[in-house]
């Protein structure tokens, strides 16, 4: 077990993997906004009437605030402590999922789903990450790619369920008895977490012996912002969180268009399928790369797997119309896509330091915000102007083989001069 500094209390919930577990659960807990909105979208657009474009900006706001407000949820965090910021995070992730299921109009469905659900669900992200890389300077791979996972894994869990209550009973009530669920597990959760010391390391690490390259200093956000190395960072976030957002978002509806939705593989229809084997890679993904770059460098794993999303998509395009690959292949993409929460965190703190992690994984994790303008409204109305999905496809796939040549080429560059100057 690892030992803590003598002026932090040896308490369970300061055990350094007691806080990852519980940050693990609040993520799970905060997921299902993101991940089976796709689930809603045809009873939604039933109800309000609105074409498919006009309700994607209900996600790209989820997005918008979970992501833009980053730096200002990060501060609170900061300022306040994860306990409290992590539940009012939680009230307001479920309680956005409650009140959308009374609204009758496309406005009032932007704010309670988009805004409420958005801002809630970023507080608990960014919270939880900034706290993982400042427990684990030693595993930060791992231990982001954990606590990122629940967030991909959550999902897995209400998939099948919430898809079966739309069915059965309805959205509104789904949304509501979920939002309820999902709310009280992310507060009883935020209860146990607290934030280490300034400068607490666990015992025997060092800068100096770690496997991967790590600044020896701590950058305030102001100073990283001045730094190229982070605008490089933000460029390959932005790109494959384009990527990824393009698919998450429109697996429902171009499921439905290559009539595999409804298609039986297993016993089971083949988008509900899909979506629990995707939410499963998209989990296992974070730890597991996370690992690898702990032990062979991340912008060497960034090559690698954004290779693998790369090939995926690509692989996925061809043989679409058939269900049985669908759900192998769209787990595939997933598989490729979500190590990005786990890689770009671990490499941002390693390159500006730990003191300032959670601001400035705030100001990093507005490229996710980026990508969501493009990965869900642009997409649909890509398909909207050239009448199929293939422009799509190919943007995704020209994205993901780019970002991975920039990694092992200007990012491993640019942080080797930054590390060597300070």
């Amino acid at each position: 077990m690892t030992t803590l500094s003598p002026s932090i209390p040896t308490a369970s919930y300061r055990n350094r993997w007691v806080q990852l577990v519980l940050g693990l659960i609040a993520m799970m807990s905060i997921s299902s906004p993101q991940y089976v909105w796709t689930l809603f979208t045809g009873p939604l657009n039933q109800k309000l009437g609105t074409t498919l474009a006009e309700l994607q900006w209900t996600f790209s706001l989820l997005i918008i605030l979970q992501t833009w407000c980053s730096p200002l949820q990060a501060y609170l965090v900061d300022r306040f402590g994860p306990r409290l910021l992590i539940s009012i995070g939680a009230l307001m992730s479920g309680g956005g999922w409650v009140l959308s299921a009374y609204v009758d109009n496309i406005w009032a469905l932007y704010f309670t789903y988009g805004v409420i659900c958005g801002f809630g669900t970023g507080i608990i992200y960014v919270g939880i990450i900034g706290l993982m890389v400042r427990w684990f300077p030693d595993r930060r791979g791992l231990a982001t790619g954990l606590a990122a996972a629940g967030y991909g894994f959550g999902a897995i869990f209400t998939s099948f369920p919430i898809d079966s209550m739309i069915r059965s009973a309805g959205y509104a009530h789904t949304l509501i008895v979920w939002g309820i669920i999902q709310g009280a597990i992310g507060i009883i959760a935020a209860q146990g977490l607290r934030m280490p010391q300034d400068g607490w390391q666990p015992e025997g690490y060092t800068p100096a012996t770690a496997s991967t390259m790590q600044s020896k200093r701590s950058y305030t956000p102001a100073q990283m912002l001045r730094s190229p190395t982070f605008w490089l960072l933000f460029l390959m976030m932005s790109m494959m969180s384009t990527s990824g957002l393009m698919v998450v978002s429109n697996v429902g509806p171009f499921a439905k268009e290559y009539n595999v939705a409804g298609a039986l593989v297993l016993g089971m229809a083949a988008l509900p399928l899909s979506l629990t084997l995707s939410r499963f890679t998209n989990g296992l993904t974070r730890p597991f790369f996370g690992w690898v770059s702990d032990h062979i460098g991340r912008e060497m794993t960034m090559a690698l797997a954004f290779s693998l999303e790369c090939a995926a998509i690509l692989v996925l395009f061809a043989f679409i119309d058939r269900p049985a690959l669908f759900v192998v292949l769209t787990g595939l993409v997933f598989f490729g896509w979500g190590e990005i929460f786990s890689l770009f965190p671990a490499t941002l703190t390693d390159t500006f330091g730990p003191k300032y992690a959670v601001t400035n994984y705030g100001f990093l994790y507005i490229a996710q915000g980026v990508g969501s303008i493009l990965g869900g409204p642009a997409a649909a109305f890509l398909r909207q102007t050239t009448g199929s999905w293939v422009s799509v496809f190919m943007v995704v796939a020209v994205l993901d083989a780019l970002t991975a040549v920039l990694a092992i080429t200007a990012l491993r560059k640019l942080r080797g001069r930054h590390l060597q100057a300070n």
